[in-house]
């Protein structure tokens, strides 16, 4: 019996830690988006200072491409949208794994209770 809680306990604790891998990629993807955000927003406010007789252009590859501001301003506030649209899936995303994380350690202690009282229990019995 106390090897098949081990076995669970193991199971257990290596699913846990690969959720804990994957809210450390996930945070670290938010954290990006969270910088393209801030990019973006100053883009933002650059292109808001101009006006239409002022030039903007877009990189291609490496070449510089004239644009217009409208077009620009309007390309921007999709990337912002799509920014702000990540960043809640990846809220949520989270809050999902922590609840999961959460589940994981209270089967973990569960288990590790279950294992010493068997092993309190070995212990009692070997010297009756």
């Amino acid at each position: 019996m106390a090897e098949a809680i081990q076995k669970k306990l193991q199971s257990e604790l290596e699913k846990y830690q690969q959720l804990q891998k994957d809210v450390s990629k996930s945070m670290s993807a938010r954290q990006k988006l969270e910088a393209q955000l801030t990019e973006n927003n100053i883009v933002k406010e650059e292109l808001a200072l101009l006006d239409i007789q002022n030039t903007v252009y877009k990189l291609i590859g490496p070449v510089l491409v004239k644009q217009d501001l409208d077009e620009a301003k309007a390309t921007v506030s999709k990337r912002l949208e799509y920014i702000n649209g990540e960043i809640q899936r990846y809220e949520t995303l989270l809050k999902e794994m922590e609840r999961k994380s959460e589940q994981h350690r209270e089967v973990l202690s569960s288990l590790q209770h279950l294992l010493k009282g068997l092993a309190i229990y070995r212990n009692n019995n070997m010297q009756s």
